[in-house]
C-alpha cells in the first residue's frame, strides 16, 4: 500500500475489518475452538471449501484471514467480472509460487456465477494442490455448483448475523469512532432490524449517521425518515436490487399486501425488469404459499404469461393482481421443508436400493434375482391402495411432508391421515 493510499479516507466497514478469526462476529459454530474451521486452523491444514451464506455475514473476511493463518498468497476474483482468461493468469502465478515453495489461496466471490465449463477449469488445480480454493456464494451450492467441484470442497454454512452480533458490531463502531451513535434505544433496535443480518449494511448505515451527527438523538421514526431521504438510487444490477426484492418477498411472507405493492412499485420505478419480478413471485408461490393455496402457482404462471403477452405498462396490472393474491393467501412452507428433510434423509442413507418388489425386471436374470416379485398393482387392490412399503428395505418410514393447519393443507392432512389409516390396516405402517 502506497503512502497516498494509507492517507486516503477509508469506509468504516473497511476500518473495522477483523484482523483475526476470533474477531469475526456471528460465526462461532465454524470459527470457535471446536468448529470445523477453528480445528482446521489449529491443525495448520487448510482444505478447499465453499462458504455459503447471506450477504454481509463475513465470507470475504474469513477467506482473507484463513489465507493469513495458512501463510498463503491471497488471490481474490469475482465471478461477476472474471472469466477463464483471468483464471489462467491466477493458476500460472500459483504454479510459479508453488515452484518456490509458496502456496496460493484463490478466493472466488459469487462462485455460482461461473458456468459449468468455468467451474470445471478449477478441478485439476484444486486436485493437485496448486491452489486452495475458497468459493463464496449466496446460493445453494447443491443447485449451482458442479458435483465434481463440490466433491473436492467442503461446504460450510454461514449464519446471518443475529441481533447480538449486530449489536456487538455497533458497539465496536462506536469505539472506532470514539463517540456514540446519535440514536435512542428504539432507533438502535430499528437499525439492527433494517440490517436483517447484513453486517456490511449495518456499518454503512452507522457511518452515514456518524456523518450526519444530528444534535439530538434520533428516534425510530426520525431514523426512518433520514434513511428514506438518503436512500441511494435503485441499481438493478447491484445491492439495491437485492435489498428491494428481499423487501418484496418478506412483505409477502408477512402477509403485508400494501407493503409488498409499495416495494414492487419501487422496483418498477427504478427500471427493474418486470419479468424478473414475475419469476420471483412464481418462486414465492411455491416456496411460501405452497399447497396452502394451490391456485397461487396457477395465478403466478398466468400473470407471468399475461405480462409476456402485453408488456408494459398494461401487463404490470397482472403483477399487481398477483401480488395482492399472494399477499392475502394462506402461507405454508411445508413443501419446502419436506424437500429439505428428504435431501437430508437421502444424504444420510447413502445408496440404499429400492425394495425389489417395485423394481422392473426386463431380463431373465433380474427376475431370478427377485426384481418385481410380490409387487401389488394398487389399482387392483381394495380401495385402490395396496399399502406396500416403498422406502428402501431397512429404512424406517419417515413423515417428510408435514402440512400446516392452514388453507388447503388442512384437506391434505385429512388425505394423509386416510392413507395412514389404510396403511395401518394393511399392516405396513411401521
Amino acid at each position: 500500500m502506497s503512502l497516498f493510499e494509507t492517507q486516503a479516507p477509508r469506509p468504516l466497514a473497511d476500518r473495522m475489518r477483523p484482523i483475526s478469526l476470533d474477531q469475526v462476529a456471528g460465526q462461532d459454530h465454524l470459527l470457535g475452538p471446536e468448529g470445523p474451521l477453528g480445528l482446521m486452523v489449529a491443525r495448520g491444514k487448510l482444505s478447499s471449501m465453499i462458504l455459503w451464506g447471506p450477504p454481509g455475514c463475513g465470507k470475504t473476511t474469513i477467506a482473507r484471514l484463513l489465507a493469513d493463518h495458512g501463510g498463503l498468497e491471497f488471490e481474490p476474483l469475482s465471478a461477476v467480472f472474471s472469466g477463464v482468461a483471468d483464471l489462467r493468469k491466477v493458476f500460472e502465478r500459483a504454479r510459479e509460487r508453488r515452484a518456490m515453495g509458496r502456496g496460493t489461496l484463490l478466493f472466488v466471490d459469487e462462485i455460482h456465477r461461473f458456468n459449468r465449463a468455468q467451474q470445471d477449469a478449477f478441478l485439476p488445480y484444486v486436485e493437485d494442490g496448486t491452489v486452495t480454493l475458497i468459493g463464496a456464494t449466496t446460493e445453494n451450492p447443491s443447485f449451482e455448483l458442479n458435483g465434481a467441484l463440490l466433491s473436492r470442497c467442503q461446504v460450510f454454512v454461514l449464519h446471518r448475523l443475529d441481533d447480538a452480533a449486530l449489536e456487538s458490531m455497533l458497539a465496536k463502531a462506536e469505539a472506532t469512532e470514539g463517540r456514540d451513535l446519535p440514536v435512542d434505544a428504539e432507533a438502535r433496535a430499528a437499525m439492527r432490524a433494517m440490517a436483517d443480518g447484513d453486517g456490511r449494511y449495518l456499518l454503512n448505515l452507522a457511518e452515514m449517521l456518524f456523518q450526519l451527527a444530528p444534535k439530538l438523538a434520533l428516534d425510530a421514526k426520525a431514523l426512518t425518515q433520514v434513511v428514506q431521504k438518503r436512500m441511494p438510487l435503485y441499481d438493478k444490477a447491484q445491492e439495491g436490487h437485492y435489498n428491494l426484492i428481499s423487501a418484496l418477498h418478506k412483505s409477502l411472507r408477512g402477509s403485508d399486501t400494501d407493503a409488498a405493492l409499495y416495494w414492487m412499485a419501487r422496483m418498477l420505478a427504478g427500471g427493474e425488469d418486470p419479468l424478473y419480478i414475475a419469476r420471483r413471485l412464481a418462486r414465492f408461490a411455491v416456496e411460501d404459499v405452497g399447497l396452502a393455496d394451490p391456485q397461487a402457482l396457477v395465478q403466478a404462471i398466468a400473470a407471468w404469461d399475461l405480462y409476456e403477452r402485453l408488456g408494459s405498462p398494461e401487463g404490470e396490472l397482472a403483477l399487481v393482481q398477483l401480488v395482492i393474491y399472494l399477499g392475502t393467501a394462506p402461507k405454508s412452507n411445508a413443501a419446502y421443508l419436506a424437500f429439505g428433510r428428504a435431501k437430508r434423509a437421502a444424504k444420510e442413507t447413502g445408496s440404499l436400493m429400492p425394495p425389489k418388489h417395485i423394481l422392473n425386471a426386463p431380463t431373465k436374470l433380474m427376475k431370478e434375482l427377485g426384481y418385481g416379485a410380490g409387487y401389488e398393482y394398487d389399482h387392483d387392490a381394495e380401495e385402490g391402495f395396496s399399502g406396500q412399503n416403498y422406502f428402501p428395505e431397512g429404512m424406517p418410514r419417515q413423515r417428510l411432508y408435514q402440512p400446516v393447519e392452514r388453507g388447503f393443507e388442512r384437506e391434505i392432512q385429512k388425505r394423509l391421515e386416510y392413507w395412514d389409516k389404510l396403511r395401518q390396516k394393511r399392516g405396513s405402517g411401521e
